[in-house]
Formats: C-alpha cells, structure tokens, sequence
C-alpha cells in the first residue's frame, strides 16, 4: 500500500469512528409503545400487524413496511371457487388513526374458463378496515397493559 492510500483509510476510518463516538451517550431515549407514533418500521406498527393478521388467510405478493404497503395474491375461498379478490392495503400515516388506513379490493369471477372482474361491495372494503382498526386498537391496548 501506498503512503496516499494508508493516509486516506486512516481518514475514513477516523471519521467513521467520530461518527459512531457521537452516536453514543449515556442518556438513552425512553420507548413508549402506548404511543400513536411508532415508527420503528416506517409506518404504525400497530396498523402495520392488524393489517398482515387481517389478510393471513391470502398469499402476500408483495410487502413494504417502510412505503406501508400490503398486496395479497388473488385468494379463492375453497367453498366458492368460482370467486376470487386481490386485496391491497396501504398504511399512510405513523399515527394510529381511520384515515391513515385505505384498503383496496379487486375481485373476479370465473365465467367460461376465464376470469372476469366483478364489482366489489364498498361494505365489503369498509368492514375489512374496521376489522384492521380494531386490530390494531386492541393491539395497542395490549401493548399498554404489559
């Protein structure tokens, strides 16, 4: 190794050291998990477990817990196999609130051999968040009361 790059990992590392010597403290910040902000994933974490648990029964195609998105795969209820839905659901707010929560749901139905998209009862979407809410209301409790 040359003198120039030995000088320049010196730096670095210096540097990356000071940086890590200014995390420190001994003062550490105190969690309160009864809060509505619980950020620790990016979204509410409270709405972010209600909302997996609520959609167990479907296969996930896709998660983000920092962006708060859930996207099940199409699920077929094995006593109407004629019928499937496709749910996503998007956190969109760190607070444990109604409207930081929007659920969207597809659904077809199979029509000669093939699938065909039909309607979603909007009663269907409103019972599946208050379901999530209430998930995550009592898991909040929950985490009060331990």
């Amino acid at each position: 190794m040359t003198a120039r790059s030995l000088s320049t990992r010196f730096v670095i590392t210096t540097a990356a050291l000071a940086s890590l010597a200014a995390c420190g403290g001994s003062e550490r910040p105190t969690a309160d998990l009864a809060a509505s902000q619980v950020t620790t994933i990016g979204v509410n974490s409270y709405l972010w477990r209600a909302s997996l648990e609520t959609v167990s029964f479907a296969p996930l195609a896709q998660t983000d817990s920092a962006g708060g998105v859930i996207v099940t795969d199409w699920y077929a209820n094995p006593s109407n196999p004629g019928e499937r839905v496709k749910m996503t659901i998007t956190i969109l707010d760190q607070d444990l609130r109604a409207d930081a929560l929007r659920v969207a749901a597809s659904r077809q139905v199979a029509q000669g051999g093939a699938w065909v998209d039909a309607p979603v009862q909007a009663a269907t979407v409103q019972k599946l968040e208050d379901i999530i809410l209430t998930k995550a209301r009592e898991l909040r409790r929950q985490s009060i009361s331990e």
